[in-house]
């Protein structure tokens, strides 16, 4: 009864702590170039970048590139979390698997998707799919590696119990492989996403007509260095929304996982 006020309590302490850190820093961007310390015109203040932010969001054009980005940053995770997971259990659980498409897998995982980005428009052109195809390159090898390892080191116990009870390949597969694989799926899809749209921004900037990266290189050369700061923070708080939704869905997926085991 006593610890859990002060579990709470400390929960609250830190994220005040958090947004205490956030707002110095916020203070300091705005300090930094009003005092001189900083060339406005380079590094404008935090003030400047709010009202571009505002401006862009009433003219719309704000919500159309984070759409634009959004929507190429989704596309590509699917498709490389319809490829990699399935994949991935199967390259953990079946050796036969793992022997035949490591050595390839392995060999197409170093080259970086920034690199194949110009085959990618040669192959299919400025169009959506060369930024669709980079950002899956990009995506599904973390997907793959972590969802191959959860699978891989599922606890022989769980699985030896399961079949001693009685259950088939395929209840093993579904109430224990499965669940268990769960959070390092959801830790290669949580990468994913970060690296999805770290390197579709790179893309855009070579070859796009909006989304944030286009936004950022377009600001950067028609030297509106405000609205370039705005769609970089816009680019920081989408990432770390993402990154809560991927959270608060591998909670209920969790529940899910420890309903299934104990079923």
């Amino acid at each position: 009864m006593i610890m859990k006020p002060f579990s709470s309590f400390r929960l609250k302490l830190t994220g005040l702590s958090g947004l205490l850190g956030v707002a110095l820093f916020l203070g300091i961007w705005e300090l930094v170039p009003r005092v001189g310390l900083a060339n406005p015109t380079l590094l404008p203040p935090f003030s400047a970048v709010v009202a571009a932010v505002i401006q862009l969001s009433l003219s719309g054009d704000l919500g159309m590139h984070v759409v634009a980005s959004l929507q190429r940053s989704l596309y590509g995770l699917m498709l490389a979390i319809a490829l990699g997971v399935p994949l991935g259990i199967a390259m953990g659980r079946l050796q036969v698997v793992e022997r035949f498409a490591d050595p390839v897998l392995q060999s197409f995982r170093q080259t970086s998707a920034l690199a194949l980005f110009p085959v990618f428009l040669l192959v299919f052109g400025v169009s959506e799919l060369s930024k669709v195809a980079v950002v899956f390159w990009a995506a599904v090898w973390p997907i793959l590696l972590n969802t191959m390892s959860g699978a891989r080191h599922v606890d022989p116990i769980l699985i030896r119990s399961a079949k001693t009870l009685g259950a088939t390949q395929m209840d093993v597969f579904r109430k224990v492989v499965l669940p268990a694989s769960v959070p390092s799926i959801f830790t290669g899809i949580r990468l994913s996403a970060a690296v999805s749209l770290i390197v579709l921004i790179a893309a855009e900037m070579l070859g796009a007509k909006a989304g944030l990266g286009f936004l950022v290189f377009y600001s950067q050369n028609v030297y509106k260095i405000p609205n370039m700061f705005a769609a970089i923070t816009t680019l920081s708080i989408v990432g770390l929304v993402v990154n809560y939704a991927l959270v608060g869905i591998e909670k209920r997926v969790g529940r899910w996982k420890e309903g299934t085991i104990h079923a």
